[in-house]
């Protein structure tokens, strides 16, 4: 045994990170396995989803459903089947073990308060967090008119006129979803040309002569108004033809136009950043943007890297889809691909430190 195994509170048979959708659904899976996954809820308890105030396009709820709801009633039943939940943020994943020349299972899991564990499978579920601006009023109407997900909310302003932050792929396929609700959508993009592929150009300038959209180029978003209860009333904008006019209007240019915009809702489409900081030294394969890449392909196993018994689900894998179903989806995967994986170590006799945990009471 490693001196990293000995210093370890305690070891579990399976760790989730993350306690979004995917990490719910993974831990619901892994629980009625017999598991008794420890799942660590990480910086943002819930993800992405307690930013929505209400969810309309997750099945089973014909009236819709709250997102901090719809948490709290995955974390109820995940408990319900022998799921533990944590407030503990993962900092540091290192494999122990070695197999078939890579390494791999056990795993040493360290936290932020410098509590350590270790693990036989790991399931990293953290998702990826939605880039925002940072300007007055953003904190306060997340959630109530500001947005990071068009796909999600963007039936609920039907008829408004709306502005879409972003000048990539993201912020057209937003755009172009968005006419379907819009009276009029609008684009602040802080350049005079998009980073977009000429796909998605096409079809966005497409909407332009249609009179769907409005491009306001050379744009950037300084501030947006309103309250929760009202929601979004009008937001302030800048621009010069120059381009990124924020930064030369906080330098003083007074070349810099100032104007006001009547929107009822505002959606960033500036990326995603995935939260995989701490798998930096696993051997896991990630792509340029940070995003785990898993075996994927048909039949079982597709939710495993390139790490014997590490597997990625959700947003933190997942960079195109990025809804809750699809989450969903991925996180059961996980929890099964894991637990296929658990089983035919154990058969093995080649489970890590101190092998299976105990029964529970009760169990056979």
């Amino acid at each position: 045994m490693t001196e990293n195994v000995e210093e370890a509170v305690e070891h579990r048979r399976l760790i989730i990170a993350g306690t979004g959708i995917a990490g719910l659904t993974a831990a619901i899976y892994a629980g009625r396995s017999n598991n008794e996954p420890l799942v660590l809820e990480g910086d943002e308890p819930g993800g992405q989803l307690t930013l929505t105030t209400e969810v309309d396009n997750y099945p089973g709820f014909p009236e819709g459903i709250s997102g901090p709801e719809l948490v709290n009633n995955m974390k109820e039943q995940a408990q319900r089947f022998g799921a533990e939940l944590d407030h503990g943020i993962v900092v540091d994943v290192t494999p122990l073990g070695e197999v078939d020349g890579t390494d791999g299972s056990p795993f040493r899991v360290e936290m932020r308060d410098g509590d350590v564990y270790t693990c036989d499978a790991f399931i990293a579920a953290s998702g990826a967090s939605a880039r925002t601006l940072g300007v007055p009023g953003e904190d306060e109407l997340m959630g109530y008119g500001l947005s990071t997900c068009a796909t999600c909310d963007g039936a609920f302003f039907r008829g408004e006129d709306m502005l879409v932050v972003g000048g990539g792929d993201a912020a057209m396929e937003e755009a172009n979803f968005l006419t379907k609700f819009a009276d009029t959508v609008y684009i602040a993009h802080r350049r005079d040309e998009f980073r977009a592929e000429d796909y998605w150009i096409d079809r966005i300038m497409d909407k332009v002569d249609d009179g769907d959209v409005e491009i306001l180029w050379n744009t950037e978003l300084t501030e947006i108004h309103g309250d929760p209860d009202e929601g979004i009333d009008h937001a302030s904008l800048v621009r010069h033809p120059d381009g990124h006019p924020k930064e030369k209007f906080e330098a003083g240019d007074d070349s810099v136009e100032t104007f006001e915009m009547d929107v009822g809702a505002v959606f960033y489409a500036i990326g995603h950043t995935p939260n995989t900081d701490y798998l930096d030294d696993t051997g896991v394969e990630l792509d340029d943007e940070g995003y785990i890449i898993t075996e994927g392909g048909r039949g079982g196993g597709q939710t495993a890297t390139g790490v014997p018994g590490l597997f990625g689900a959700g947003d933190v894998v997942d960079h195109h889809y990025q809804q809750a179903v699809t989450a969903a989806g991925m996180g059961s995967e996980a929890a099964l691909d894991a637990d296929d994986w658990l089983e035919q170590r154990e058969r093995a006799g080649e489970l890590g430190v101190d092998a299976a945990p105990e029964p529970a009471a009760g169990d056979d």
